[in-house]
C-alpha cells in the first residue's frame, strides 16, 4: 500500500504517533529467506498443538491469522511455507527498533516487540512536522531493519492506532486534529477500543453500528446497555482522549525472596514458598505491564552457601501458575539437597514489554491461568494483598520471616 499522507499544512498539532511493524516475524525470518518474498508464509510451531504467530499478507488472504490453531492455517492455505519462530533473533531487532524511536524522542512507550506510541512534540524544531518526522522513521526502519513499518498521527493514542491499522502495510496515515470527527464517525463501532464481538453484538441489536451512531446516542443509554464502559466508549466516539506518551523503563528483571522463620527440610513448605513468591512476582509484572522469557530459583543453605539455577521459557509468561511450574522444576531438578533451607528465592529475567504474541495451549488452560489471576489483581487492589489468594497459601502467613523482595 502506498503512502497516505496529508493534503495539506504541516499539522503541527498532531504530534502522537503509533508506529507498527507489519507482519514482523514473517518480516524478519524473510531477511534470512528471500527467496520467500511475495508467497503465502506462515510462522509458528511445528507440533501438534502450535498456533501462528505471524502470516504474510499473502497468507492472509487465504484467512490465515495469528493465534490461530496451526493445522487450521495449513488447511486454509496448504502451498504456505512454514518457518519456526527464532525467538531471540526478533528481541534483537526490537532492540533496535526500539533505538531508533528513541532517537527520534526519548518520548517513547512501547507496547510489544514491534509497536509503540511516539510523542514527537519536543523534536520538531530538529526534524520537522509530524509527517516529515514519520516518513524518517519509515526510512530508516526500512533502511537499518530491513523491514517495513506502518505510521499512524493524530492529536491522540487512540486516533493514531487506528490510523496506522488503516495504513497497513508499508504505508502513513496522518488525521488532522479539525478531522478527526470526521474520520471516526465514518468507522464501523468495531474500531472503538473496548467493542469487542460481544459488544458489538449489542449495540448492533439497537441498531448501533458506525461510531456515528455511538456519537449520536445518549450516554446514559449507551451506560446502561454496558455499564461503566459506556461512558467510554462515547467519549472515545468523539475522540476524545487525553492519555499521554508514558515512556516504559523496562526492568532487567523482577523477583522476590523469603528466609524461613527456621531451616527449611520439607519439599511441600518449599514448593509453598515457591507459588507465594512466584504470585508476588507475576501480579509485579504485570502492573508493570511486562513479561519475562526466563526465571532463576535462588537457595542459601543453612551454613549461607547460596545456588541459583535458571531456565528459558518456550514462550514469554506473566503467570504465576506458569512461573511457578518452570521454577518448581528446577527445585525438583537439584535431586537431594546438601543441607536444610534458610533462604529461598524466584526471578523473572529477561523481561520485555507484554502484548507480543504467545503460543498458547488449544484447550485454553494458560489463558484461563491469565484470567483468573487478572481477576485476583483486581480484587487485592481493592482490598489489599491478603484479600484472596490460592487456597494452598492460606493459614501459612504467620509461619514466614521477610528478608526483602528484588
Amino acid at each position: 500500500m502506498g503512502t497516505v499522507t496529508e493534503a495539506a499544512g504541516e499539522n503541527r498539532d498532531c504530534t502522537i504517533m503509533h508506529v507498527d511493524m507489519d507482519a514482523f516475524y514473517v518480516s524478519v525470518e524473510l531477511l534470512r529467506r528471500p527467496d520467500l518474498r511475495g508467497t503465502p508464509v506462515i510462522v509458528g510451531g511445528l507440533g501438534g498443538r502450535s498456533v501462528v504467530l505471524s502470516a504474510s499478507y499473502e497468507a492472509r488472504r487465504f484467512g490465515v491469522r495469528s493465534a490461530m490453531p496451526m493445522a487450521t492455517a495449513r488447511r486454509m492455505c496448504p502451498q504456505a511455507q512454514i518457518l519456526e519462530p527464532h525467538q531471540e533473533v526478533y528481541r534483537q531487532v526490537s532492540a533496535r527498533l526500539m533505538g531508533i524511536f528513541e532517537s527520534i524522542t526519548p518520548l517513547v512507550e512501547p507496547l510489544s516487540v514491534d509497536e509503540a506510541f511516539l510523542d514527537v512534540a519536543g523534536s520538531m524544531r530538529r526534524l520537522g512536522p509530524p509527517r516529515q518526522i514519520g516518513e524518517l522513521i519509515r526510512s530508516r526502519v526500512s533502511r537499518e531493519l530491513g523491514i517495513t513499518a506502518s505510521v499512524g498521527i493524530a492529536s491522540s493514542k487512540f486516533v493514531a492506532k487506528i490510523a496506522s491499522t488503516r495504513s497497513k502495510p508499508d504505508g502513513l496515515l496522518v488525521v488532522p486534529k479539525e478531522e478527526t470527527i470526521a474520520f471516526l464517525h465514518a468507522l464501523d463501532v468495531s474500531a472503538l477500543w473496548g467493542v469487542g464481538a460481544k459488544t458489538r453484538e449489542t449495540l448492533a441489536r439497537v441498531g448501533i453500528n458506525t461510531v456515528s451512531d455511538v456519537a449520536h446516542t445518549p450516554p446514559t443509554v449507551l451506560q446502561r446497555l454496558l455499564g461503566a464502559t459506556g461512558r467510554h466508549v462515547y467519549d472515545l466516539s468523539w475522540g476524545r482522549d487525553s492519555r499521554p506518551v508514558t515512556p516504559v523503563r523496562v526492568e532487567k528483571s523482577i523477583g522476590a525472596e523469603e528466609t524461613f522463620a527456621r531451616d527449611v527440610d520439607e519439599d511441600e513448605v518449599l514448593e509453598t514458598e515457591l507459588l507465594r513468591l512466584a504470585h508476588r512476582t507475576a501480579a509485579r509484572m504485570r502492573a508493570a505491564g511486562l513479561q519475562c522469557r526466563s526465571v532463576s530459583l535462588k537457595l542459601r543453605y543453612a551454613d549461607f552457601s547460596t545456588l541459583t539455577r535458571s531456565r528459558t521459557l518456550s514462550e514469554p509468561v506473566d503467570s504465576a501458575q506458569l512461573l511457578y511450574e518452570a521454577v518448581r522444576g528446577l527445585l525438583g531438578g537439584l535431586g537431594v539437597r546438601p543441607m536444610s533451607v534458610r533462604l529461598i528465592g524466584l526471578r523473572a529475567e529477561n523481561l520485555e514489554p507484554a502484548g507480543a504474541a504467545q503460543q498458547l495451549t488449544l484447550d485454553g488452560r494458560d489463558d484461563n491461568w491469565r484470567s483468573a489471576e487478572d481477576a485476583l489483581d483486581k480484587i487485592n487492589q481493592r482490598f489489599g494483598q491478603a484479600g484472596i489468594m490460592p487456597a494452598r497459601l492460606i493459614g501459612r502467613e504467620k509461619s514466614r520471616k521477610p528478608e526483602g523482595t528484588g
